[in-house]
């Protein structure tokens, strides 16, 4: 290899490193380009699936998550499920806000529990939840929804209390 062609491999290797620099993480995206509530089809299980935003600090991040409407969908939630993408997630949206209370029996996995308040704010994180454990995680005020994610990504993505979330099901 000539000095000439060193020099353009590695120009086109930085350009490369770069661009993938730039690329947001999963699970994460620019705000302009989170969709909440834009239709994703179905689940494997049935379920339909919408765009979630959260909006945390500077940064949005974006999950496609199955919407648990029903009392018998929100009562399976994640249970038995032996995986959970760190792009994916499940809402459980109320008809009007209560005390959330969810324990993990039968969930074979961790999860981040989050209590969303009617203004679509993170009212609380209960992080890396504990697989099959019947003792209730519970909400410290009314919420209107809750949204599970893979057990300690709030945390990675740097999502917290009082961040923003956003969707919107039919």
């Amino acid at each position: 290899m000539t000095f000439s062609q060193f020099s353009r491999c590695s120009a086109f290797a930085i350009a490369l490193s770069l661009t993938a620099c730039n690329m947001p993480a999963n699970g994460e995206s620019p705000a302009a380009a989170c969709s909440p509530g834009a239709s994703a089809g179905q689940s494997p299980a049935g379920l339909q699936q919408v765009t979630l935003c959260v909006t945390s600090a500077a940064k949005t991040h974006s999950f496609t998550v199955e919407a648990a409407r029903t009392s018998a969908e929100q009562a399976k939630g994640l249970m038995f499920r032996t995986e959970l993408a760190d792009n994916a997630g499940m809402v459980f949206p109320f008809p009007e806000p209560r005390v959330a209370s969810f324990w993990m029996k039968n969930t074979v996995i961790p999860l981040d529990i989050i209590f969303v308040r009617a203004d679509g704010t993170i009212e609380s994180i209960a992080a890396n939840t504990v697989p099959y454990s019947t003792t209730p995680v519970v909400a410290g005020e009314p919420v209107i929804a809750v949204l599970e994610l893979r057990g300690g990504l709030a945390a990675e993505l740097g999502i917290v209390a009082g961040d923003k979330v956003q969707w919107a099901t039919k």
